[in-house]
């Protein structure tokens, strides 16, 4: 029978495994809603929607873990409307709510940047960006030598046109990566030696700083780029407790 794991074990863990307390972040990492104390099944996903935990009830889950969960730097602090609606259905079911937002970005083998790395066969050579964030290299098959190729490869991957910005018959160069909101690192791409970079989302400066720097830009799709690092987690923490993991993906076009 699956007894499952303590709570507070598993958050311990989960802090020493994703090195918490080396990021200055925008929300707290850890326990975030705090549920039953024997977690048998777990459910991860990319962000706590309504969506997604209504799903998890549905599933029998003891705890959620995500991406993007609660409690961010300069929100409203009340809880009404939206996050009322989300943390009544946590409470009124005793479920616990996990979230990494920084470290699971991060990780060296688990996080999204590593994930997406190796779903789109991209090797790592080196990083940029603060705290290393940003990471650069080249696609490990050979064929793949234009930005258009590339982004036929993440086409496949992950099931959306990228949106490219440049020439998709131009060579690929270094390509540099960082998945979700980063497209802030451009420019640090660019100083690093990428000839392109891609992450998931995309803003009216970015259009500009690819053009006039050179580098090709492929928006992917916030989503999109960060739905592997939490469910690799989420199957490690499976294969170390012994509970039940199920990703549950909630589908979002950004």
């Amino acid at each position: 029978m699956n007894e499952g794991v303590d709570r507070d074990e598993m958050e311990k863990y989960l802090a020493l495994t994703l090195d918490i307390n080396r990021f200055r972040d925008y929300c707290p990492n850890g326990l975030q809603v705090q549920g039953r104390d024997r977690i048998r099944r777990l459910v991860t996903g990319v962000t706590a929607s309504l969506a997604l935990l209504e799903q998890a009830v549905e599933a029998g889950a003891d705890a959620v873990l995500v991406h993007h969960g609660y409690f961010w730097r300069g929100e409203d602090g009340r809880v009404v409307g939206q996050k009322h609606g989300r943390l009544k259905v946590l409470l009124a079911n005793d479920i616990n709510l996990f979230a990494y937002h920084l470290p699971l970005d991060m990780h060296e083998q688990m996080g999204n940047n590593a994930q997406l790395a190796r779903q789109l066969g991209l090797l790592p050579a080196s990083r940029f960006g603060e705290d290393g964030i940003g990471w650069l290299g080249q696609p490990a098959d050979d064929a793949i030598r234009t930005v258009g190729q590339l982004a036929d490869k993440i086409a496949a991957v992950l099931g959306r046109e990228p949106l490219v910005i440049g020439d998709r018959a131009a060579p690929l160069g270094p390509v540099g990566w960082c998945t979700g909101a980063a497209q802030g690192y451009l420019g640090d791409a660019a100083a690093a030696g990428a000839g392109t970079y891609l992450s998931g989302e995309i803003s009216e400066p970015t259009v500009h700083l690819a053009r006039e720097s050179g580098i090709a830009y492929l928006a992917c799709g916030h989503h999109a780029t960060e739905r592997y690092g939490v469910q690799a987690l989420g199957q490690h923490l499976a294969d170390v407790f012994g509970m039940e993991h199920r990703f549950i993906d909630i589908p979002n076009p950004v």
